[in-house]
Parts: C-alpha cells; sequence; structure tokens
C-alpha cells in the first residue's frame, strides 16, 4: 500500500513560541553608524536616521521602536559603541524582534564580533536584516553570507588599518612631527600646520624644570602647581607626579622629537605597545621652536638619573633631601619633626638608620639652617681658589665632552647588529625553503642570536657611558658656571647654587661636615 503522508504545519515560532497566526507587530529598530566625526560624513548620518524611521514606520505590520545610533565610532569591535550595545541589551530584554542596519560593514568588521552578536540575538528569537546585502539572519543562509561578507569587511579593514600606518610611518621618515595639541603643554598648532610655543603655558614648562634642576621631586612639583590652581595639560585641576616626569623626560620641549615610541599591534583591537625596537623609530633634531634649552633639558635627563640610581630618599621637598650622608654608616640623613604638636615644634636633620642598625649612629643632628650657614661657609671657601678649580675644571670638561671614540664604536656595533640581523633573517627564510639539517640549523641560530644579544648589551653600556660623561660635563659646566658668578661679597644662600655645586655633604661623629663639589674636590667646615 502507498503510504500517505499529511503535513501538519506549525503553530508556533520555534524561537519565540507565540502562534504563528499572532497578529501582533513585529517591534523593529534601526541601525545607523558613521564611522568619523568629520563635517562630510555628518550629512550621511542623518540622513541614515531619517530613512530608518521613514522605512520602518512605512511597514504596517511593524511597530517602530527606534533608530540606534553611533557617530564617530569605528566597527572594528563593539566594546565602544554605546548605542550599538544600547541596541542588543534591549532586544536581549524583549524590546526589540528585527533590527534593520544598511549593511555587514555598518554592523561590525570585525567577523568574530559580528557572528557572535548575531547568535547571541538569534537564540532569543531576535532577526538582523542586512539591506544592502539582502541577508535575513533567521534564513538557513544567512550565517553563511554573514560570514562571507563579515571576512571581506575585516579584510578591507586591515587593508585600511596598513594605509594609515603606512601614510603614519612615511611621515615619521619625512621628519614631519605632530602633537596632541589638547594634552600637551606649551605649544598649540600653528598656521603652518608646526608647533607652535605658547608664553604663558611655556613659563610653567620652564618653572617645573627650574623646580626639578633645584632639587624639588615630581610629587612636591605636582602639588604646588595644584595649590596654586594652575590646570593640568588635559586641564584637569589636580597634578598628578606622573605627568610633571612626563614633561622633564620629554624631548620635545629642546626641540627635538622621536618619533613612533609606540606603535598598534592589532589592528581590530587597536591594542598599543611601547616601541621597544620592533618597528623603526626616528629621532628628528631641531623639529620645532625649543622651550627649553638643550643644554639645561640634558641636565635634567641626568638629575633623572642620578636620583634612579641614588639610595632611597626620604623626600625631595628641601634642597638638602640626598645630599646629606651620615659618616658613620652612608645612609642618607631625613627631616625630623621635634614637638609637633606644640610650641617648641621645630624640623631637624638626622641620619634615617640611626636607631635602625645594631649599633646606634653617632653622627649629631643639625637643623636647616644650620646646614645652609655651613655650607655658606664651603662656599666661601671656593672662592680662595676659584681661578684654579674654574681652569682645571674646564680642562676636564673638554675631556667629558669629547664623545669621538665612544660615537665611532657606536657606530660600528650599530652596523654589526644590523649584518647579525640580517643573517639571522636569511638563516630563518633558508630553513623555511630547503630542508636544512636541523642540528646545524638550530647551532647557527643560536650562535647567531647568541651574537646579537651580545651585540646589543655592548650598545647599550656604550649609549650609557656617553650619557654618563654627558651628564657628568653639564653638572660640571652648572658647576663653573655658578663658580665663576660667586664672590666673597655674595656667598649667601640659593637653592639652585647649593644644587650645582655641592654635590654631597658628609656628617662626621667629631662634628665635622666634609663637602664633596660637583668637580670632584672637597672642603671640610667644623660644627
Amino acid at each position: 500500500m502507498a503510504k500517505n503522508v499529511t503535513v501538519i504545519p506549525a503553530t508556533r515560532n520555534m524561537h519565540k513560541g507565540i502562534s504563528t497566526a499572532s497578529k501582533t507587530k513585529r517591534k523593529v529598530a534601526g541601525y545607523a553608524r558613521v564611522s568619523t566625526d568629520s563635517d562630510e560624513q555628518f550629512t550621511s548620518y542623518e540622513a541614515q536616521v531619517d530613512y530608518y524611521t521613514n522605512y520602518i514606520k512605512s511597514r504596517p505590520e511593524w511597530e517602530f521602536v527606534g533608530v540606534y545610533t553611533d557617530e564617530g565610532i569605528s566597527a572594528l569591535n563593539t566594546k565602544k559603541r554605546d548605542g550599538f550595545n544600547r541596541m542588543v541589551a534591549d532586544a536581549l530584554n524583549g524590546k526589540i524582534d528585527l533590527i534593520v542596519t544598511k549593511s555587514v560593514s555598518r554592523f561590525a568588521r570585525n567577523t568574530v564580533d559580528s557572528l557572535t552578536t548575531v547568535r547571541k540575538l538569534k537564540d532569543k528569537g531576535i532577526e538582523v536584516y542586512f539591506e544592502k546585502e539582502n541577508i535575513w539572519t533567521m534564513d538557513s543562509k544567512g550565517e553563511l553570507l554573514i560570514t562571507i561578507m563579515s571576512s571581506l569587511a575585516q579584510e578591507e579593514s586591515r587593508s585600511i588599518s596598513e594605509n594609515v600606518t603606512w601614510g603614519q610611518r612615511k611621515r615619521f621618515a619625512d621628519g614631519k612631527v605632530s602633537m596632541p595639541y589638547k594634552q600637551f603643554l606649551g605649544y598649540r598648532k600653528g598656521a603652518n600646520g608646526l608647533p607652535e610655543i605658547v608664553p604663558e603655558e611655556a613659563e610653567i614648562v620652564r618653572r617645573i624644570y627650574r623646580m626639578f634642576i633645584n632639587g624639588k621631586s615630581p610629587s612636591y612639583i605636582a602639588r604646588q602647581l595644584t595649590s596654586e590652581g594652575i590646570p593640568t595639560p588635559g586641564k584637569k585641576k589636580v597634578w598628578q607626579s606622573s605627568t610633571v616626569e612626563s614633561i622633564l623626560a620629554n624631548e620635545k620641549y629642546k626641540g627635538d622629537a622621536r618619533l613612533q615610541k609606540k606603535f598598534t599591534t592589532d589592528y581590530l583591537t587597536k591594542k598599543m605597545k611601547v616601541n621597544e625596537g620592533e618597528v623603526p623609530q626616528y629621532y628628528v633634531e631641531n623639529s620645532h621652536p625649543a622651550i627649553i634649552d638643550p643644554t639645561e633639558w640634558e641636565m635634567v635627563q641626568g638629575e633623572i638619573l642620578r636620583r634612579k640610581n641614588a639610595p632611597k630618599r626620604t623626600s625631595c621637598n628641601s634642597p638638602f633631601s640626598g645630599k646629606v650622608i651620615c659618616g658613620d654608616c652612608g645612609e642618607w640623613f631625613g627631616p625630623k619633626v621635634w614637638h609637633s604638636t606644640d610650641q617648641y615644634r621645630r624640623v631637624i636633620w638626622q641620619c634615617n638608620h640611626k636607631f635602625k642598625g645594631e649599633k646606634k649612629c653617632t653622627t649629631p643632628h643639625l637643623t636647616e639652617d644650620a646646614l645652609k650657614e655651613y655650607s655658606v661657609i664651603a662656599l666661601s671657601f671656593l672662592v680662595e681658589n676659584r681661578e684654579a678649580l674654574i681652569e682645571d675644571g674646564r680642562i676636564i670638561k673638554k675631556t667629558l665632552s669629547d664623545h669621538t671614540e665612544i660615537d665611532a664604536e657606536i657606530r660600528s656595533v650599530t652596523e654589526e647588529i644590523e649584518i647579525v640581523a640580517r643573517m639571522i633573517e636569511k638563516t630563518i627564510a633558508d630553513n623555511a625553503i630547503t630542508a636544512l639539517n636541523q642540528d646545524e640549523y638550530n647551532k647557527t641560530y643560536e650562535s647567531l642570536t647568541e651574537r646579537y644579544e651580545a651585540l646589543k648589551k655592548r650598545y647599550t653600556a656604550l649609549t650609557r657611558q656617553r650619557d654618563e660623561k654627558k651628564f657628568k660635563a653639564d653638572v660640571l659646566s652648572g658647576f663653573l658656571f655658578e663658580l665663576s658668578e660667586l664672590d666673597l661679597l655674595d656667598t649667601e644662600w640659593s637653592d639652585s647654587r647649593f644644587h650645582a655645586i655641592v654635590e654631597r655633604i658628609t656628617v662626621h661623629n667629631d662634628g665635622r661636615l666634609v663637602f664633596t663639589f660637583c668637580n670632584g674636590s672637597e672642603e671640610t667646615v667644623m660644627m
């Protein structure tokens, strides 16, 4: 007997669980996005909103929910697209049955984000209609088409990202400098497109450098600027020490620019990484007007290095911080407050480890006024031998300023690094093309990489040696300048003079204060 099959039509929606005969209107929302906030695309943005509003309202079987929008937002991922995320959340909460959008590229250019979102919505019975590609996600062919279209859109994003990166690196190679002016203190974009000094902001930058050279710490400088109501580079009220540190270390303030300090590692996530040699950097000298004299800038970098390598300091709010050493244990002196809550309150300086070791340090304590008085006496001793000290200092400075041999060796090492790097690349390429003996390949590869690392260490050591010589020359230059300005009638206290002339004071238990000056000479003052 022939089989008789009777089809019983579906009466309930498999996703919604409601009757297919129901006359309930579908709740429909539109999604519009433009990828930039430029004026050219503003009209496109407005047109999209207007179009989807009218398009949805013109369908009698649809109920208009609204148009969700993102303006000036990239579609590479969905993390920062507030309108998109709000729309998806509303859909999952039952407020939307259908989402209408222009195309897959308007929805997302990241295949993973696109498919994840579509599947999440599909599981809840929510459909997406891509008008340009005529894709309905509930259709059996929908997911395959979305995968293909999203992949094409993602490849387009990758191509655009590579073109933008190439353009940026071409500008770097040409020495063209740009700054984040809204977050950068002291400069604005000039009429010719180049950095231009803002006088009132430049004075704040100069003040920060002066305070640091005079012994103040970044945290102290930050507190001082905050207390005076001076806005930060980002126009905030409270300064952070990290902001001061970045100003002190930025070479742009001396008129130079190091380009490509960071680079994008992933065009999808836009993740940035500090450039540690993975991509080229470009150093442009005299690229724009300087706010800080290059010599002063180098002195600041040397001072940053000195403080970083110095033993732990309690503070930098006094010119004596990091300058006074205990003759018993070699630790720093720090300020201590006596009688902090009564009328006899005073601040004294003593060894920070005076009571911490097995044996108590016997060095005496001193007040800041006493330290200043003894320092002035020590400076007066220098005046008596000033001419001889200046002559000797100039000879030493000339030696320190001569980097000819170090520079030649740095160039030689740099050339050898480039050669070895090419040899490593060739070895890897040969092994990928030809079936080489792997033991021999590994031996060659390891030998080359060891040589490469050794050369990098040598390069680092040479540059450090050159930087140290520069720093010593700059310190000596400051010493000689202050010494040449000093005379017996003008040996009164000065923070900047003390910092430029005195390297350290060693306090001994017999009352001797040994002043070591920045030229290496010493003078003893008795308490």
